[in-house]
């Protein structure tokens, strides 16, 4: 603080000697100006496909995000940047492309301090609480953040909880759920209503790993539950803007680490009573990069230009064309790109010489369904392009009549001018927004050292299950059978 000039100083402690221990009272005593600011608290959940009641989806049951929905603005089509935690958290912790701040592969090693502010920095400038855990009052444990950049822990939030706020002082939130992350919970009954998509088998062992998912998206909707119950218990709810989210899609087969819809659709949910005077259904595209702008329009920042636009618009228009890339995902290095419009999408494989099934660790130890498609190939009691050792270049989808992504138009002569004018966005994009993701890792990382520790770790889960690493495919879905409790 300033000091104050020698005799300026005097005369301040005379003043207030002479008018005695009363004036300090009354100022003691006089109310703080009001900021009348929004709260602003973010709910994150981790691997969340659109799989909830309020979505339309059967044989769930969500009735804490489905009563966010009843007073909110619901879209329909929103999707994460990436299909992966930590890139797509980098994307919209910033409100810019992972491709852009050097934070497009999966944890990845070489992590550098961030040249544009985060949503956090922002919020703090404007004198904004900031908090991060589970929404439980008294919470001493952070939650998980994930991004791919360097950042103090000591620093970069205020608290746990916001409850450690000065009174009066609008807080931003970040809660981060674990759910429906895996491993999963396991669910009390075979959801045999629920559907599963097509391009997975219709199996037990399918029904029963989709039916734990969905118990497990019932795990996070009652922690939804907490802290919107406690929103309003604190005579907080009316002025604090929520906004719902999962960081990408399901953590399935064709999903997580995919850009396919399964792992870039999201839901999200934006709430604020204040505001937001009706509930509404949005069709127009969104993306998770669209929740910054947001964020700072309601706290009465005025936004630099981000490729995100404000979810507070009084008519919701949605964006022409969305983006979306995949990178290195731990020891199954790839590039892969992707466009859309509201109908098609178009996808670039910079690796078509990989298979669609690459070696992961992380899906091999995770995915069940991913063991029951090879044997059943192999068995030739199933079959899917999927399944084929190397990719195309090019894929391109007609949303409306293949919501599923199954057959590729990239080929059919009666696509080619869709094909030519989605292929021009997208490299017009990768040059507009200086994407790294050419850039070749090795040049920083000993990616040798990391594919060993991979492997290692790949090798130490199979043994602690009592398998052997090089399992056969049958087998290991034998333990999966017995895994998941079924025949």
């Amino acid at each position: 603080m300033r000091k104050l000039p020698v005799p300026f100083s005097i005369l301040f402690c005379v003043l207030v000697c002479s008018t005695g221990q009363a004036t300090a009272d009354e100022k003691a005593s006089e109310p703080k100006a009001s900021d009348d600011r929004p709260n602003i608290v973010w709910i994150i959940a981790d691997d969340l496909g659109p799989e909830l009641a309020c979505y339309g989806y059967p044989d769930v049951a969500t009735p804490n995000v489905d009563r966010l929905a009843k007073r909110g603005r619901l879209f329909a089509n929103a999707f994460s940047t990436s299909p992966v935690c930590s890139s797509s958290r980098s994307a919209f912790q910033t409100g810019r492309y992972q491709t852009s701040i050097g934070c497009y592969h999966h944890l990845t090693r070489d992590k550098k301090e961030l040249q544009v502010p985060t949503a956090i920095d922002w919020l703090r400038e404007a004198g904004y609480f900031i908090s991060h855990g589970n929404g439980e009052v008294g919470n001493k444990k952070a939650n998980k953040y994930g991004v791919n950049y360097l950042y103090d822990k000591r620093t970069h939030f205020d608290a746990y909880d916001w409850s450690e706020r000065e009174p009066g002082q609008p807080f931003f939130a970040q809660v981060h759920i674990h759910e429906p992350h895996r491993p999963f919970v396991k669910s009390d009954r075979q959801r045999t209503d629920a559907s599963i998509p097509p391009h997975y088998p219709e199996h037990p062992i399918t029904r029963a790993d989709w039916s734990n998912y969905l118990a497990t998206i019932e795990v996070m909707d009652q922690k939804v539950g907490g802290i919107l119950d406690r929103l309003e218990a604190e005579g907080i709810s009316e002025n604090t803007l929520v906004i719902f989210f999962g960081d990408h899609g399901r953590p399935h087969v064709r999903g997580k680490q995919w850009l396919y819809e399964g792992g870039l659709h999201t839901p999200m949910i934006v709430r604020w009573p204040a505001k937001l005077s009706k509930a509404s259904v949005e069709a127009g595209l969104a993306t998770l990069l669209d929740v910054v702008p947001t964020t700072l329009q309601a706290a009465g920042i005025d936004p630099p230009e981000l490729p995100g636009k404000s979810l507070l618009e009084n008519e919701w228009s949605g964006h022409e064309y969305i983006f979306a890339a995949r990178d290195r995902c731990g020891d199954a290095p790839d590039r892969i790109r992707s466009v859309r419009n509201e109908r098609f999408k178009y996808i670039r494989n910079f690796h078509p010489e990989k298979p669609y099934l690459q070696l992961s660790s992380y899906k091999k130890l995770s995915y069940p369904v991913e063991t029951l498609m090879k044997v059943l190939h192999a068995e030739g009691q199933w079959g899917s392009p999927f399944m084929a050792e190397n990719r195309p270049e090019e894929e391109l989808y007609d949303l409306s009549n293949d919501p599923h992504e199954m057959h590729n138009l990239a080929k059919d002569e009666a696509y080619q001018s869709k094909l030519l004018e989605l292929r021009t966005t997208l490299n017009d994009w990768m040059n507009e927004t200086v994407d790294q993701g050419g850039v070749d890792e090795s040049r920083t990382v000993n990616l040798e050292e990391l594919m060993a520790e991979k492997r290692r770790w790949y090798e130490r889960t199979m043994e602690r299950r009592g398998l052997e690493p090089s399992v056969s495919d049958s087998e290991y879905l034998q333990w999966w059978a017995t895994e998941l409790g079924v025949e």
